[in-house]
């Protein structure tokens, strides 16, 4: 029998407690019970994101909201400026051009953070924008943008909608919907919100409800206005996944008894333990110091060790599941995911197996000085 360790950004792992509340016997999704605990969940959405405007929720991964954010905000021809450093600013920009729209193209090494004044040097070339879309959680490099900053800017042009990509942020990093001027807010079950994959939320604010009034796009199963009704009436337009908006309710309880800024805090305590730990390898860090996000931690493979060996004896053989690169750095970099249902112990266990492989792997280094890095943190020395 081996213990096994999921250690990716995504899907994350669930409590026992939210894995026990989706077990109980299945409920109609046309009750009372069943509206109370949805509107529960919303409520605690809310307090996550950080909004007072509404949080509509779907049956669908991450991805379905990013496609919904696009069809409900804007119409064919429109310009709107897509910002990419990793793969899913890559996937916003193939949504935006499947739905005809113009894209205004602010690409990045993955390894770089998104300038706030190219976002804004961008606007002023393009006035008639009617969108700006960011990923500030980027899974796929650990690059942390600064949406606040953008925010600011966007809030600028009242006729052009911000777009934040938080799906691996949200419940992981601070993001203020409200404050920061942030239009939609997207995220995803399996990430931050410590349930299985199957629902994801994003929040609509005034502007972006004034945008999807002007929107001619087609839309039917994430044509907004129809969550927004059914909301109202304390339901849902279609077939919900009951047993995981169930389990939601749960684990936002969770979260707000831990407080969403101890919440963030404690994110970002396990990944100054990875990063560090990491280093005390003599191993480089992927994202680089002015935009490392507390979701996932990429590193650069040391030269001469098999990237994808790592993963797969890390997995195989210690039980411990560590995602690899994407794209280009498939084998050039590892990624240890640390959103959602983390503690320090998490942290500790992934370091050992990691110092295992790399010794077995012929790397040379100090070994536990990966975990005594860690522990450093841990104890706050």
């Amino acid at each position: 029998m081996q213990k096994k360790y999921l250690m990716t950004p995504g899907p994350t792992p669930v409590p026992a407690e939210v894995l026990l509340t989706q077990s109980a016997p299945m409920i109609h999704h046309r009750t009372p019970d069943f509206s109370a605990t949805l509107m529960g969940a919303v409520a605690g959405l809310k307090y996550v994101f950080q909004t007072e405007g509404d949080v509509l929720v779907m049956a669908c991964s991450g991805t379905g909201v990013m496609e919904a954010s696009i069809s409900n905000c804007f119409c064919a021809g429109d310009t709107i400026i897509v910002t990419r450093n990793g793969k899913f600013g890559d996937r916003m920009k193939q949504l935006a051009e499947v739905y005809g729209l113009n894209v205004v193209d602010l690409s990045y090494e993955w390894t770089q953070v998104v300038s706030p004044a190219d976002v804004a040097a961008a606007l002023e070339a393009n006035p008639d924008a009617r969108g700006v879309v960011v990923t500030q959680s980027e899974t796929s490099s650990g690059v942390l943008n600064d949406v606040k900053a953008i925010g600011e800017i966007v809030a600028g042009y009242p006729d052009c909608v911000f777009i934040v990509d938080s799906i691996t942020g949200i419940g992981a990093v601070e993001c203020k919907t409200d404050a920061w001027n942030l239009d939609v807010v997207m995220t995803g079950s399996q990430k931050g919100l410590m349930l299985p994959p199957g629902l994801a939320a994003c929040t609509v604010s005034e502007k972006a409800w004034r945008a999807y009034e002007r929107s001619t796009l087609p839309k039917y199963y994430f044509d907004w206005k129809k969550y927004k009704k059914s909301l109202d009436k304390d339901t849902t337009p279609f077939t919900p996944a009951v047993s995981l908006i169930i389990g939601l309710a749960k684990a936002l309880e969770m979260i707000r008894d831990e407080g969403i800024e101890n919440t963030i805090a404690r994110h970002s305590r396990l990944a100054e333990a990875t990063r560090r730990g990491c280093e005390a390898l003599g191993m480089k860090l992927f994202a680089p110091p002015e935009g490392r996000g507390s979701a996932v931690t990429p590193v650069w493979v040391p030269e001469g060790v098999d990237g994808k060996a790592i993963v797969k004896i890390m997995k195989e053989k210690h039980g411990v599941t560590i995602a690899g690169g994407q794209d280009d750095y498939v084998g050039r970099i590892f990624r240890v995911g640390h959103l959602g249902y983390f503690g320090d112990f998490d942290i500790i266990i992934t370091l050992s197996a990691l110092e295992m492989t790399l010794a077995e792997l012929g790397y040379e280094f100090d070994r536990g000085a990966g975990i005594v890095a860690a522990q450093t943190v841990f104890m706050g020395e």
